[in-house]
């Protein structure tokens, strides 16, 4: 190539990206800036803390496409429960023109292979994580409710589609990501306020009156490990909570750590060998960050978790 010709397709390159820039400036819309776009996957493994995409499934397995009933920005905070042969998938859609968060419904027959269904429960506020799980055969969802100020307990009428609001287990403070397990006789809520602060709360019944932990806050100031990232397990006769690794950027990793002692008066914890058990994959649907997980064993030494996860994506904005 001579040079002539090397300088006219330089000049054409520099030509076209000034002059493109030129007119989204004055009349098209220019790059503003980039934002996190969040889908969900399915992971499986042989324990919840060796988990991987699976060579049968095509991940991300939902994304904001997948609804019909909005117009979705993302969807992201997935929890699953199995019965009757079927599993449902609850998790947060972000509504585009509102901006805030409603929560979606997909089932699965094999748990690979998913189909969006609806919205099944929306507020005039905010909400995400929608932690659902069953006691004495019926089932409850706790979701994020932290523009209400308060965490509040739902329960299916009908379930998987139809909610009733029940009770509100805590107010006065906007809680973020409250997670609930039953052991050793009570319930135990982990719960986080002002994003880098863990709190711990205990009950005799799902209803309450809840009290809250002598200790309060377990965790002080740390974004790393504060924020719940998924179910609390129950593993071996032994207490596993996710957290969400909010350094460097929020929502980059999940960690897990055992609970190693807990009473009313007491709480004391200490991390898993297999950290992190979720990580960006550098590629793809997850590429930038994961930040949610909710594992079930299906088979001796087989487990199968839905995951969240997002990649940075440019965003376009009109100047008038």
């Amino acid at each position: 190539m001579t040079k002539n010709k090397k300088f006219i397709i330089v000049f054409v390159v520099l030509f076209c990206l000034i002059s493109g820039a030129i007119y989204w400036e004055n009349f098209g819309v220019p790059f503003v800036g980039k934002e996190k776009q969040w889908s969900i996957g399915i992971y499986t493994g042989s324990s919840p803390f060796s988990l991987a995409s699976p060579p049968n499934v095509i991940n991300p397995v939902l994304t904001a496409k997948n609804v019909k009933d909005m117009e979705a920005s993302f969807v992201a905070d997935p929890f699953m429960v199995y019965e009757g042969d079927n599993w449902y998938l609850f998790f947060e859609v972000l509504d585009t023109n509102t901006g805030k968060g409603g929560i979606g419904l997909a089932t699965s027959n094999d748990g690979f292979k998913w189909n969006y269904k609806q919205i099944v429960l929306a507020e005039p506020f905010h909400l995400s994580y929608p932690y659902v799980f069953k006691w004495k055969n019926e089932y409850y969802m706790i979701p994020e409710s932290n523009e209400a100020k308060s965490i509040r307990l739902y329960k299916a009428v009908d379930f998987p589609t139809k909610w009733i609001f029940i009770n509100t287990l805590l107010q006065g403070h906007p809680f973020v990501d409250s997670s609930v397990v039953n052991f050793g006789g009570k319930w135990w809520m982990f719960t986080t306020i002002k994003y880098n602060n863990l709190f711990l709360y205990y009950a005799d019944k799902l209803s309450g009156p809840w009290k809250a932990h002598p200790q309060n806050p377990i965790l002080f100031n740390n974004p790393s490990i504060s924020r719940s990232g998924g179910r609390v397990l129950i593993f071996d006769g032994r207490i596993f909570r996710f957290t969400q690794d909010g350094l460097p950027d929020y929502g980059r990793q999940v960690r897990a750590f055992e609970t190693t002692e807990l009473t009313t008066l007491t709480y004391k914890e200490k991390e898993v060998v297999e950290n992190p058990i979720l990580k960006p994959s550098g590629r793809g649907w997850n590429a930038d960050g994961m930040h949610n997980i909710d594992p079930h064993k299906i088979a001796e030494n087989r487990w199968i978790a839905c995951v969240d996860g997002y990649r940075y994506v440019a965003v376009f904005g009109l100047k008038y």
